[in-house]
């Protein structure tokens, strides 16, 4: 049986085939082939499957298809490009704050959702937001530091 759900993901529209009680995740993943978002708790614990659905952060792996119908989503494969990063992908990249990787996407949507709505946060801020993702690598520093470099870019660029 057909859903007929209708996405709005990374600024396109998708006329989606599964039903509508499938998960967001296993949607983006297997019918739309955007893999940044991952599966690990699978109980919206970890944060490895975040994506952005109006803006905030919302965990892709108990999200019901129908609940995101008519809004828009953002994966990290809509945040920037190789040629236009966004700012909090490049400055992981600087602050070589990816270890296995494993967990990097939902910390990039959280982090990408902070800065969206301040590019002053405090570092109390950015710990508040990025405390639903775990990481075992322990990475938590640099993703800091990466954070508050891509405010200051941000910043910097708005001035």
């Amino acid at each position: 049986m057909s859903g007929g759900t209708s996405l709005t993901v990374n600024g396109r529209s998708h006329s989606i085939a599964s039903v509508p009680q499938a998960i967001l995740l296993d949607v983006l993943r297997n019918e739309l082939g955007l893999k940044a978002a991952r599966f690990g708790c699978g109980e919206g614990l970890c944060g490895a499957c975040r994506v952005l659905v109006d803006g905030r952060p919302v965990a892709s792996c108990d999200t019901p298809l129908w609940s995101v119908s008519g809004k828009a989503i953002t994966t990290v494969e809509g945040l920037g490009t190789p040629d236009a990063p966004h700012p909090i992908q490049a400055a992981l990249i600087a602050e070589q704050a990816m270890q296995c990787g494993y967990c990097i996407s939902g910390i990039m949507i959280s982090a990408a959702a902070l800065l969206a709505e301040t590019t002053e946060p405090s570092e109390i801020a950015i710990r508040e937001a990025l405390d639903p993702n775990l990481c075992r690598c322990g990475a938590h520093n640099r993703v800091i530091r990466a954070v508050q470099r891509a405010a200051a870019e941000m910043r910097a660029s708005a001035a």
